[in-house]
């Protein structure tokens, strides 16, 4: 179940990719409105649930493997790329020829990751892999439209955007692909996992969302943190935990 709800998270970034495949620009908005709410779902289900879930299964690994993963996504996904943001990449005078490969190899990397993430979760807690999956997937159509965005910034065809969104959406599949049935992995991955997330959720999407002027952004934060709270309530009330 873990791999096939990859899969479908998979999907979201290969739409990303589609959007901006389909035409030239796109409006910000509902693209703003999906890293808001993921960004503040994302952070609920790092830390109120796969934190304590890797300090529970490897209390004395967990912490520094959570550290490495938040750094090991710093230095893959910005150490490599000048310029990087969630969203529609328009500035193509500051997007280099070699930024798209950087950007792919960093973005698949956490991708990478969120296939980790849901596989390592579903296999400990069925509740576990369902939060984490809706919390992934409302980053993923976003994630796609940003590295489409900067593969055709940087000069590429839009068969090629397209592509390099499937690329990096199957990376998450991988991810799950290599947790599927190593009950030995499922711990360590899920505390790497976490550190990875905690820097998607605090690095990469709500820095997005602290450039808008206004607030309807920051309520939208809470509204993802919020619908975390629903979404667990509801898992428990169909007794999945």
């Amino acid at each position: 179940m873990g791999l096939a709800l990859a899969s479908v998270a998979a999907l979201g970034t290969i739409l990303g990719g589609l959007l901006v495949g389909a035409r030239a620009h796109w409006s910000a908005v509902m693209l703003r409105l999906f890293v808001a709410t993921g960004a503040g779902f994302l952070l609920c289900v790092a830390l109120l649930r796969m934190l304590p879930e890797a300090l529970l299964i490897a209390p004395g690994r967990a912490l520094p493997l959570v550290v490495g993963g938040y750094f090991l996504t710093h230095v893959f996904e910005h150490s490599l790329v000048r310029h990087f943001h969630f969203g529609e990449e328009v500035h193509t005078e500051v997007v280099r020829e070699g930024s798209s490969a950087a950007a792919t190899l960093g973005l698949g990397l956490h991708s990478f990751f969120d296939g980790v993430s849901i596989a390592a979760g579903y296999h400990l807690s069925p509740a576990l892999g369902w939060l984490v999956f809706t919390a992934i997937a409302l980053h993923k159509l976003p994630e796609g439209f940003t590295i489409a965005s900067i593969v055709r910034a940087a000069g590429g065809s839009r068969a090629r955007a397209i592509g390099t969104a499937a690329l990096v959406g199957g990376a998450c599949i991988l991810g799950a692909v290599l947790l599927a049935g190593r009950t030995d992995l499922a711990g360590p991955g899920l505390a790497i996992a976490t550190g990875v997330t905690i820097y998607v959720a605090a690095t990469d999407l709500v820095p997005e969302v602290n450039k808008e002027v206004g607030h309807h952004l920051a309520f939208t934060v809470l509204g993802g943190a919020v619908l975390y709270l629903l979404t667990a309530w509801l898992l428990a009330s169909l007794g999945i935990r």
